[in-house]
């Protein structure tokens, strides 16, 4: 591919589409009792969740530095390859600031107008959906503007929304957005979130059945807009990801593009748990 797709740890695509896509990717940090790791080092899920139940603190994150985005941009640029750099919601990170950083340092060393880079305004499921699609214009030999305004059709396009077992992490990490009016009491509530730039939330139901049945009637939502490249994630609920995936099938009349498990990071902050569902138009993902 002349323009290469760049992104950072939190798509959470499996990782044979990773393979599949020819997708390049910067980690974010997690730090948990003192010890600072590359996420995309961090391929035991069940330790990690057992040091983040049984640690006296919550990990905390961190995006990656100027130096990271260069270390993967050069090689590339000096092999040819245009540049665009998807990643998730500035809202949440700062780990664009850091990727547009690098491509000014890498501009006053020759490499100018070769870079673009995207914030995606979602995150996790949804980023991966506009990977995908950026993936897809790229392998058909799109050029570096016309890759990078089809992601910015796909960013556009995609929806994702999440369940979550409870607000709590997201109160501890800062990371509540707009649902800091739900602090308090509601803590015992099960809060179903989107994400559009930054956390926002769409309503409170009292129990977990409730909240899968919510998920499944946004899937009919997004089959009714036409929305049918779909996929499921999940932190620790493999089972319910699992039953979703199912409903999801009879919904759709298709595969989903991936099921798959959310890493540290935004694990980290939305805690064990949640299920989450996405998509976007077919056209822009083929």
């Amino acid at each position: 591919m002349a323009v290469a797709v760049v992104t950072d740890s939190t798509h959470y695509l499996p990782a044979e589409l990773v393979a599949a896509h020819g997708l390049h990717e910067v980690s974010l940090y997690v730090k948990l009792d003192g010890s600072l790791r590359r996420e995309s080092d961090m391929t035991d899920l069940p330790a990690f969740w057992q040091a983040m139940r049984s640690g006296s603190e919550l990990p905390t994150t961190s995006q990656p530095s100027i130096g990271d985005f260069v270390a993967c941009y050069e090689p590339l640029l000096q092999a040819g390859h245009d540049i665009v750099s998807i990643h998730l919601s500035g809202g949440i990170s700062g780990t664009c600031d850091s990727a547009l950083q690098a491509r000014a340092q890498l501009a006053e060393a020759g490499f100018e107008g070769r870079v673009e880079v995207l914030d995606s305004r979602t995150v996790c499921g949804g980023t991966g959906l506009v990977l995908l699609a950026a993936s897809a214009r790229a392998r058909a030999g799109g050029s570096l503007q016309e890759v990078a305004a089809h992601a910015q059709a796909a960013r556009d396009g995609v929806r994702i929304w999440f369940a979550l077992d409870t607000l709590e992490y997201l109160r501890r990490g800062g990371r509540v957005g707009g649902a800091q009016a739900w602090i308090g009491g509601a803590l015992k509530i099960k809060p179903i979130l989107s994400l559009k730039s930054q956390i926002e939330p769409v309503e409170r139901v009292r129990t977990w059945g409730r909240a899968f049945e919510r998920m499944v009637e946004f899937m009919r939502t997004l089959h009714g807009d036409g929305a049918d490249g779909w996929c499921i994630q999940h932190i620790q609920a493999p089972d319910e990801a699992q039953r979703l995936a199912e409903r999801g099938r009879e919904v759709f009349g298709c595969e989903p593009r991936f099921v798959g498990e959310v890493g540290p990071v935004i694990g980290a902050h939305a805690g064990p748990g949640m299920i989450g569902v996405g998509g976007l138009a077919p056209a822009l993902l083929d």
